[in-house]
């Protein structure tokens, strides 16, 4: 008995022995954890004055103090410590700045419109990136619909594993070292920085509020009557629909044989037409009133590029027109805002794409040009081409609109289809006029007669109605 009694004061007083120096371990690794944090913070409180410092020289164009900065970044005082230390201030930076884009209307796809267009595909990838940095932060419940298709179609995740090393990986990645990632990301938070407010189209990510029954008040839903608000997540537009039209539209875009081509571009047309007055009837069904309803009317932007913009951008303003929504350009910022119901943008959206491939490959096999004297007039002659297919298109497709309107309308047989149409086309304009109540409208200018003449019969071509093709396949 008394040894084990022995035993037990012996394992007793070893357990102390133990807790004693863990304690003292302790003591002396606390102070040491604390070091290495002040260390860190730091260097990175270091780390953010720097990036300040590379933006104003940046943003006053001092080459010198740019080079100065730059390096200083690179060279990241601390070993280790300090090289993260910068990576997480300028994913910090990152953040905050993409956040501030957001603020002033600008979504997804539109930074990466930008970004391509003022600095190249390089840094537009890391764009890509830097949204999805900061849309992480978001539970998905509370970000728009239209938001996150635009993530999917840039195939913005986040791929790599910790954010103090993003860059290192987006270095990698792209073969680039360590100077030219440091300077990419400067540029990329000036080029954010000094973008302009533009109007905006949706609900900001982290506002949109769901019941468990589904989304909550927007357009179609009871939501207000805001121009600016647009839909959730395009509720009126059934997905099987444009499936089919995209399908049809990418057939005519590679078929060899024009005949083809315009039986193709004429179903789509019609099945986009067709659904959206058969929409819009719902809609006013729903409210209880034969003239609006409480549906209204969204917005998108649309990528007008060189070369040849200013056609392109009348050919879009034509579509627009011709399936009730109307179009502004903004020209130094490479898109235009179309405004309407969604089933009528999902319309413009898609004919304006397949058109546009459509013409564009017409207008390549119709060939250069030189006048008599042996120079180039090819720019002349494709702009005067693209110009005339948009007027002729245009022709076409209001003809095309009204007859499908004039139809729907005998088929209803009760009056209801007219009132709701126009007023449609009331809401839209208010609310263009609302969102742009500066417009200024401008004529597209053409100098080539045999550019103009052969884009009209590139036009006439492009057959956009054929009733008798498409009425098995119209929905329900």
């Amino acid at each position: 008995m008394g040894s084990r009694n022995r035993e037990r004061r012996k394992a007793k007083q070893k357990a102390r022995a133990g807790r004693g120096r863990a304690q003292a371990a302790g003591s002396g690794a606390g102070p040491f954890h604390r070091e290495e944090r002040d260390q860190r913070e730091l260097l990175t409180q270091a780390a953010d004055l720097l990036v300040a410092a590379a933006l104003n020289a940046l943003l006053a164009q001092d080459d010198e103090a740019l080079t100065a900065h730059v390096e200083s970044l690179v060279a990241a005082p601390g070993g280790p410590i300090g090289h993260r230390a910068v990576n997480r201030c300028l994913a910090g930076w990152v953040e905050r700045v993409v956040e501030d884009t957001w603020q002033r209307g600008w979504q997804p796809v539109d930074v990466h419109r930008i970004i391509t267009r003022r600095a190249g595909p390089r840094h537009a990838r890391l764009a890509v990136d830097a949204i999805a940095l900061q849309l992480r932060r978001y539970a998905p419940d509370t970000v728009d619909e239209r938001w996150k298709a635009q993530l999917r179609s840039l195939d913005a995740t986040v791929w790599w594993e910790h954010d103090d090393t993003w860059l290192d990986a987006w270095g990698d990645r792209e073969g680039q070292g360590r100077t030219e990632v440091v300077a990419a990301t400067l540029d990329l938070l000036n080029l954010l920085h000094v973008l302009p407010e533009i109007e905006s189209l949706g609900p900001l990510p982290g506002t949109v509020r769901r019941s468990a029954s589904g989304p909550g008040p927007g357009p179609g839903r009871g939501g207000p009557a805001d121009p600016r608000a647009g839909s959730e997540s395009d509720p009126n537009t059934n997905p099987r629909i444009l499936d089919k039209v995209r399908a049809l539209l990418a057939k005519a875009e590679s078929t060899e044989f024009a005949e083809e081509a315009e039986a193709l571009t004429a179903k789509a047309q019609e099945l986009m037409a067709r659904h959206s007055i058969d929409e819009a009837l719902l809609a006013a069904a729903a409210a209880g009133d034969a003239e609006g309803s409480r549906d209204t009317p969204a917005g998108c932007r649309v990528g007008i590029d060189n070369p040849y913009e200013v056609a392109k951008a009348s050919l879009l303003d034509v579509v627009a027109e011709a399936n009730r929504c109307r179009s502004v350009w903004s020209k130094s910022l490479g898109f235009a805002t179309v405004i309407g119901f969604q089933p009528d943008l999902d319309a413009v959206e898609l004919l304006y794409t397949s058109l546009l491939v459509q013409a564009t490959t017409a207008m390549m096999r119709a060939g250069s040009r030189q006048d008599r004297a042996g120079r180039s007039r090819t720019r002349s002659f494709r702009q005067s081409f693209l110009a005339s297919f948009a007027v002729r298109i245009g022709q076409r497709l209001m003809a095309a609109t009204e007859q499908a309107s004039e139809q729907a309308a005998a088929e209803a047989g009760d009056g209801r289809l007219l009132p709701v149409l126009a007023a449609r086309t009331d809401s839209v304009r208010e609310a263009a006029e609302t969102m742009f109540p500066e417009i200024v409208s401008r004529s597209v200018s053409a100098t080539d007669r045999e550019g103009w003449a052969s884009g009209r019969a590139a036009a006439d071509l492009a057959s956009l109605l054929t009733r008798d093709e498409v009425t098995a396949d119209r929905p329900g």
